[in-house]
């Protein structure tokens, strides 16, 4: 590679440890900012005799590693206690012993990545592979076993005659000036650099086709496509009754729903379980959309028992009897959820709430049908004082 005349600055070699920190006591002391040391080996003191101050990658290794350990905290209680809750053997939704491991490899992880990419980019800006001391016999010279020290031309100091004068009378040997190299647009597209590219991204790509489509059906990589695995809807020859999708276990409880306590059960309980639901318009219409579903061919749209069956079912007795009115809506429900005679269980049908729902809409059949006078007459005022 080429150089021009433009000056990078001067080096020098010694021959012993002992020579080479006290130049660099000599150098710092004498005021020196853009200097460099450059030894075979680490030489204790050297940071001393530069007068080096504590690099600042620890802090960011300190704040990307404890980011990492809040992440995954925050992660796993948003999980576990926000957005699914689990109970897992009885133990709290935010289980901090169980989650110390994933806590500590997202720290390690964050530290680790931010350290590298921090390092190579804001403290080194960078490897340059056409610095102006590579290929130079004073770099030969300290990668060996000798030791040598740098002034850059660009420290605010720097004078070529002082410069020269100082590593003189420190005994340096070898003292030579470093030109900078001539860098033109062409270095991109260098054959050497072009050609490390391709072959890394042929032996990459090659290897991941290999290991995926390959590697993984050859014995015995190819565990994972033979291991056993349940098909839904399929015969199963692993189970005893040939089914693949399970029943859940007995007793098994529903995350969020609790079990009616009474299911199956023939006979009114006597304390039957309170509707849970308010009366609104929506549940109204919940109700009257289930009732004239479900509810209607039998009872009548209006809970007469006038059913539409043409005698072909035994009709129903009225929701309109002293005994349904009197009943809790706990009553009906049960007989919603259970049956009652030749009325089957309407559970499978309708979820909890739209049960519920039904039962507040006979209630309203009820009422519309069985009010008093004084509701009557009070229900009149009220839409004539409205403009109805």
């Amino acid at each position: 590679m080429e150089r021009n005349t433009k000056l990078h600055g001067l080096v020098a070699l010694f021959d012993t440890p002992d020579q080479i920190i006290h130049a660099a006591e000599k150098v710092s002391h004498s005021g020196y900012k853009d200097f460099d040391i450059h030894t075979p080996y680490p030489v204790h003191g050297m940071d001393d005799a530069m007068k080096l101050k504590p690099s600042k990658l620890g802090y960011v290794t300190l704040v990307f590693g404890l980011s990492g350990a809040a992440f995954a905290l925050l992660l796993m209680w948003w999980t576990m206690v926000v957005d699914y809750p689990m109970n897992i053997g009885g133990k709290p939704f935010f289980s901090l012993p169980a989650f110390i491991p994933v806590t500590f490899e997202l720290t390690v992880l964050f530290a680790t990545l931010a350290t590298v990419i921090g390092m190579i980019t804001f403290f080194f800006r960078f490897p340059d592979n056409k610095h102006p001391l590579h290929d130079t016999p004073y770099m030969q010279a300290v990668s060996r076993d000798k030791y040598g020290v740098f002034i850059g031309a660009s420290d605010p100091k720097f004078d070529v005659k002082e410069v020269r004068a100082l590593f003189e009378s420190l005994g340096g040997k070898q003292i030579s000036e470093i030109m900078e190299f001539e860098k033109t647009w062409q270095d991109a597209f260098n054959p050497k650099f072009i050609g490390i590219l391709v072959t890394t991204a042929i032996l990459v790509s090659g290897g991941t086709y290999f290991a995926l489509n390959k590697l993984l059906y050859i014995t015995p990589f190819n565990w994972m496509e033979h291991q056993f695995r349940g098909v839904p809807q399929e015969k199963s020859d692993f189970f005893a009754d040939s089914r693949m999708m399970r029943e859940p276990v007995a007793g098994t409880v529903a995350r969020g729903h609790m079990p009616y306590e009474f299911k199956d059960s023939v006979a009114q309980p006597a304390d039957p379980v309170e509707n849970p639901l308010v009366n609104s318009p929506e549940i109204f219409k919940l109700g009257q959309k289930k009732y004239l579903t479900f509810c209607s061919p039998c009872h009548g749209d209006y809970g007469d028992g006038d059913s539409r069956l043409n005698q072909q079912f035994p009709n129903p007795p009225s929701l309109h009897t002293t005994k349904l009115r009197d009943w809790k809506d706990g009553n009906i429900y049960h007989v919603i959820t259970n049956g009652q005679n030749v009325m089957p269980s309407y559970s499978h049908q309708m979820t909890v709430k739209e049960r519920w729902a039904v039962v507040s809409y006979i209630r309203a059949l009820q009422k519309a049908k069985n009010a008093s006078e004084t509701e009557i007459e009070q229900f009149r005022k009220e839409n004539t004082s409205n403009g109805n």
